[in-house]
């Protein structure tokens, strides 16, 4: 791990051919106002890349948190961290879920840096198509219904957002079921509103093929929200054209976790993507659950905690990978006042892993932490598709 302060790391993995992938993570300080906070998140990344060896057009993905999105989304699309590297555009995500603790703004960047330039096209300012070793890399952020005036459904705006992600990928010659590896579901008040979402993915999964019998998508479906007022869902994803089913498997425990369908959410745990010379572990948003689906220690963050962390370390053995495999970590909690001993029992635990915390209730109320990231892990298999 990179560490270049209390407030921003790094950690890269790299192997024999497909260059070095980095995950850069920055927090602000609470006590500067709006401005300055923006302006030292993005002296801090300058100095993070300088450090890492970073060239600017290695950018691939940045997603932007915000305390307050609808007042500060337009600064920051006038921000260096909204603004691309000339002739080298990078896919961004902005959402609503407050850092911890107390900032207003924080980031988690992701790099690339490969012995050629990435080929980088900008397919409308919502998808980004990194071309790669034959394989076109699709990130897809900020899909929203773009609701000005009078609300519609949760599952109408959730049917949309994933119409608009569908139409993007059948442009490329891919497809939901086969290509699209991980989603990140935003919704405005997740226990009011998280219900209508999941039956809404669930008929477009069914149109589409996914569903009990095949498979579904690691996704994460937290609090969180876009800059349009009567926006109640917004969706990142990534996806992958020209995906091989060899190179998918799914992760689970059965031991430890019960398949999402059997309490009628559909999404995977875990999905792992592998390349010749390393595998990608899509951790979704995971939390003290038990095999049967029940909450597990109610009440009890820390508990909770080490639970989350266990059913995690459970899936990414599944896939010959570990808790040390790990990237980063998102930690999304209910309460901010939890913020403390959580943070200890994490850098307790996992010292070296860069770590954001944010603000975001999970989908039932008495989970009070969720967590999720991506390991990556060494493999050594010609017969893949190079990373």
């Amino acid at each position: 791990m990179t560490r270049l302060d209390s407030a921003t790391a790094g950690r890269s993995f790299a192997a024999t051919a497909g260059g070095t992938e980095h995950y850069i993570t920055v927090e602000a300080a609470p006590e500067l106002g709006f401005a300055e906070q923006v302006e030292q998140v993005h002296r801090r990344y300058a100095e993070a890349q300088r450090a890492m060896g970073l060239a600017p057009e290695t950018a691939v993905f940045r997603r932007v948190f915000l305390s307050d999105v609808m007042n500060q989304a337009a600064a920051i699309r006038n921000s260096p961290l909204f603004g691309d590297p000339e002739g080298s555009p990078v896919a961004v995500s902005i959402v609503q879920q407050p850092p911890l603790p107390g900032a207003k703004v924080a980031l988690l960047a992701y790099h690339i840096d490969a012995p050629t330039p990435l080929a980088k096209q900008r397919l409308s300012p919502k998808h980004l198509l990194i071309g790669k070793n034959g394989l076109g890399h699709l990130w897809s952020t900020r899909l929203c219904a773009g609701a000005y005036g009078a609300p519609v459904s949760p599952e109408a705006q959730t049917r949309q957002i994933f119409d608009e992600l569908i139409d993007a990928l059948s442009v490329q010659g891919a497809n939901l079921h086969d290509h699209c590896v991980r989603t990140w579901l935003f919704l405005k008040d997740v226990d009011v509103f998280y219900q209508g979402m999941v039956e809404a993915r669930t008929a477009v999964f069914a149109e589409h093929g996914l569903g009990r019998d095949t498979h579904y998508i690691a996704s994460t479906g937290i609090e969180g929200a876009c800059a349009h007022r009567h926006d109640l869902v917004s969706m990142d994803a990534y996806s992958v054209v020209g995906l091989r089913p060899e190179q998918v498997s799914y992760l689970n425990d059965f031991e430890r976790l019960c398949a999402t369908k059997d309490y009628n959410v559909t999404f995977e745990r875990g999905t792992r993507v592998s390349y010749a010379d390393r595998s990608h572990h899509f951790i979704s948003g995971t939390a003290s659950i038990d095999r049967d689906g029940r909450v597990v220690h109610p009440g009890d963050v820390a508990r909770q905690l080490d639970r989350a962390l266990g059913n995690v370390d459970a899936l990414l053995q599944a896939g010959s990978a570990h808790l040390e495999d790990m990237t980063h970590l998102i930690v999304y909690l209910r309460d901010p006042t939890d913020l403390a001993r959580v943070r200890a029992r994490i850098e307790e635990r996992m010292p070296d892993l860069p770590a954001l915390y944010v603000q975001a209730p999970v989908c039932r109320p008495e989970w009070l932490v969720e967590v999720e990231g991506i390991a990556v892990t060494g493999n050594d298999d010609p017969a893949l598709p190079s990373f």
